[in-house]
């Protein structure tokens, strides 16, 4: 499945989305100020650029000038491969009081469909998977955000943008928050991940000792709960 299509009609319902305060962001005035119409620019940006390609392949196709196609498809290609970042969180990740609980068929199978992609492959292919299951995991929140897989989706989201092919840490430790902001009783480790990356990453140790916290009065697993107690030890200064 090529880029192009898993991509379709996302970022139009991206730039849909109304700029509030929905990160989140542990009451913190989000990083940049004053460029939220920047930022909607370049979503409204990247949505015609890509449907302009896309129109542009289609009208090739049609005529039969399969050439041509081909450079556009290609143009597609490398616009997906450029990292995209989420210069404004809360235009990326959806508020955190979403009730995800109605099962919705399609939502499912985009769910399996983005699996089937993510984590395989090598080099350029591994980064284009990454790139696809990001894609079709965007498109459940985007357009079943009621579904149950909801928190599921956050969970991979985190995974994938804290993968060697985003490095984005603040929106990957977001995304880990979202699962279990969600879903409070995820069996997943959405909590301690979304701590290590405030612990280490982005070196908000006041707000990554509040999640280690969290961990070990809502965990069950007794290694993430050592793991937790170790760091609240070491953080608080104790010996």
């Amino acid at each position: 499945m090529a880029l192009y299509v898993v991509a379709a009609g996302l970022l139009t319902a991206v730039c849909a989305q109304s700029p509030s305060n929905n990160n989140n962001n542990n009451g913190k005035i989000p990083t940049g100020t004053g460029d939220l119409e920047f930022v909607e620019r370049v979503l409204v940006a990247r949505r015609d650029y890509q449907k302009s390609l896309e129109s542009l392949r289609g009208h090739y196709l049609k005529a039969g000038d399969m050439e041509r196609a081909k450079w556009a498809e290609d143009e597609l290609r490398g616009f997906h491969r450029v990292a995209q970042h989420a210069y404004r969180l809360e235009l990326d990740v959806p508020h955190p009081n979403l009730q995800g609980t109605t099962n919705i068929v399609e939502a499912n199978r985009l769910y399996t469909e983005a699996l089937k992609f993510k984590d395989h492959g090598w080099n350029t292919d591994y980064i284009d998977n990454q790139r696809r299951a990001e894609l079709l995991f965007q498109k459940i929140l985007t357009q079943y955000p009621q579904s149950n897989k909801i928190s599921d989706v956050a969970y991979q989201l985190g995974d994938i943008y804290e993968s060697k092919a985003y490095k984005m840490y603040k929106r990957a430790a977001l995304y880990f928050e979202r699962c279990f902001q969600w879903n409070s009783q995820t069996q997943s480790d959405a909590r301690l991940r979304a701590a290590r990356i405030y612990d280490k990453q982005i070196k908000e140790r006041a707000h990554a000792l509040e999640l280690y916290r969290d961990v070990t009065t809502h965990e069950t697993d007794p290694r993430r709960i050592q793991e937790a107690q170790k760091r609240i030890a070491d953080l608080s200064g104790r010996p």
